[in-house]
């Protein structure tokens, strides 16, 4: 089944390959120049940003994401797309503009180096997320976000974020951006086309999944 639902994605990513998403490409060196960041380096620059991401890169709110335990390849991505435009936000926009591509990779790998944020468990009951996150569902071709996000939602290979300990208000409003459109700097659109065909209840409990999975 996940073989079907993975050639399914990829079939749906084919036709929006036509506008590139992002500028950032995964070459060999690229992920070595990143893979090379100075951690000393990131965590003297993220001193900068704790003020919304905090200190060891746990954010006290929902409105910023925490950063710590992330994929350094992921969050190279996202300050890259910040810089180029292809992900759109005045603060970080701005932020991102400021730094060279190596204070990118310092910061990246810092995070990434920092113990992953886990928020307090809910009493939400969130079956249908559970569903989606573990067997997805064929009749809408979604397929399981395990596939992608990993069983225990530690992120995958380059850019397939880690989402266990997430607020779930950042999970839930990052997967409506994706849905509206707002949001673009997916590969190949992949998660806009996921988002599309998930119902909001949905989202919300997927949000809430993520955030209490983790320990």
């Amino acid at each position: 089944m996940r073989s079907f639902v993975l050639i399914a994605t990829c079939c749906w990513s084919l036709t929006l390959a036509a506008q590139p998403s992002t500028q950032v490409a995964w070459t060999a060196e690229q992920l070595n120049f990143v893979k090379a960041g100075n951690p000393a380096a990131g965590e003297a620059l993220a001193k900068s940003c704790g003020g919304c991401h905090g200190d060891k890169g746990i954010s006290v709110t929902g409105a910023y994401p925490s950063l710590a335990g992330q994929l350094a390849t992921y969050l190279y991505k996202q300050l890259q797309d910040y810089a180029n435009g292809d992900r759109q936000d005045v603060i970080m926009g701005g932020i991102a503009k400021g730094l060279s591509k190596q204070d990118a990779a310092n910061l990246a790998v810092w995070y990434a180096s920092q113990t992953p944020a886990f928020q307090s468990r809910s009493v939400m009951v969130y079956q249908a997320a559970e569903t989606l996150v573990k067997s997805g569902d064929r009749e809408r071709i979604l397929p399981p976000c395990e596939v992608c996000h990993g069983s225990s939602g530690q992120g995958q290979v380059m850019d397939m974020p880690a989402l266990s300990g997430q607020a779930a208000s950042y999970t839930t409003a990052a997967l409506k951006a994706f849905k509206s459109g707002e949001r673009h700097n997916d590969i190949y659109g992949r998660m806009r086309l996921i988002a599309e065909n998930l119902t909001n209840e949905e989202i919300e409990q997927l949000g809430f999944y993520y955030q209490n999975t983790g320990k």
